[in-house]
């Protein structure tokens, strides 16, 4: 989201925490009710855009760790899920409709990767040398189709690509890569190492942006899977989209 201005303050950092935290509210007092989700939101009402960034994290970590201890593990990654920030559903449309007409995943898959090329060569305006080499590692929208399975990868963030792509630092470039800014902070210059662990259930956040992808195109529900992420201290963020059956 790009940042606006309100009188003199800038909203756009606002907007994006107020926005999560409201996804965060609204999904814990979906599955464990109004008395968990005070307690785990606690707090949450003193950070605003101008709050320390460690700050902002030490009560994500808290957080997290009391949905973890109110609910199982399932109901905990499926509200942070709900988390996540959401592709465009407009921009789904032409995929949709493929898919409607053929029931043909693969269609879908072919359809979604030429968007995400285009996206790449128009929007972001990356060299054809790039653009290959993005496609070839399996970044970006699309993933990678295995049968009834996609494995999708994230693209490093895209303000921070190049420069990811001439980081020789592994820890250095973990922090360029990731897409959320809390997770980018505690990466920050740590070379591989921080001192404050988030639990790593919070990935299924950046995993909710594939499974909304897959459930506007498919229109039915899928399952999502983290593989690996930076924040365990792997190179990627890597997920497995579970596309059930449509028979019957």
């Amino acid at each position: 989201m790009a940042a606006s201005v309100r009188g003199n303050r800038v909203t756009g950092e606002r907007d994006f925490e107020q926005a999560w935290l409201d996804k965060l509210y609204g999904g814990v007092q979906a599955v464990a009710g109004e008395d968990v989700s005070r307690d785990v939101m606690g707090g949450s009402h003193t950070l605003s855009a101008d709050t320390p960034r460690r700050e902002v994290i030490d009560w994500t970590r808290q957080s997290v760790e009391k949905l973890m201890s109110a609910v199982d593990e399932a109901d905990a990654r499926a509200v942070l899920t709900g988390c996540a920030c959401q592709y465009p559903v407009s921009s789904l449309r032409e995929v949709r409709e493929a898919y409607a007409s053929t029931g043909d995943l693969e269609l879908a898959h072919r359809t979604l990767q030429d968007q995400f090329r285009a996206f790449l060569r128009d929007v972001l305006a990356l060299d054809e040398t790039l653009v290959e080499e993005i496609m070839r590692r399996g970044w970006g929208l699309a993933g990678v189709i295995r049968g009834s399975t996609i494995i999708a990868t994230k693209i490093p963030k895209s303000g921070n690509l190049i420069a990811y792509m001439q980081e020789t630092n592994p820890g250095r470039r973990r922090q360029l890569y990731c897409h959320c800014p809390r997770i980018r902070e505690i990466l920050r210059d740590s070379e591989g190492g921080w001192p404050e662990r988030v639990a790593e259930t919070y990935c299924y956040c950046g995993a909710g942006f594939y499974k909304g992808i897959w459930e506007e195109i498919l229109q039915a529900p899928v399952s999502v899977d983290v593989l690996e992420s930076v924040l365990m201290g792997d190179e990627v963020c890597k997920f497995a989209v579970q596309i059930a059956s449509q028979e019957g």
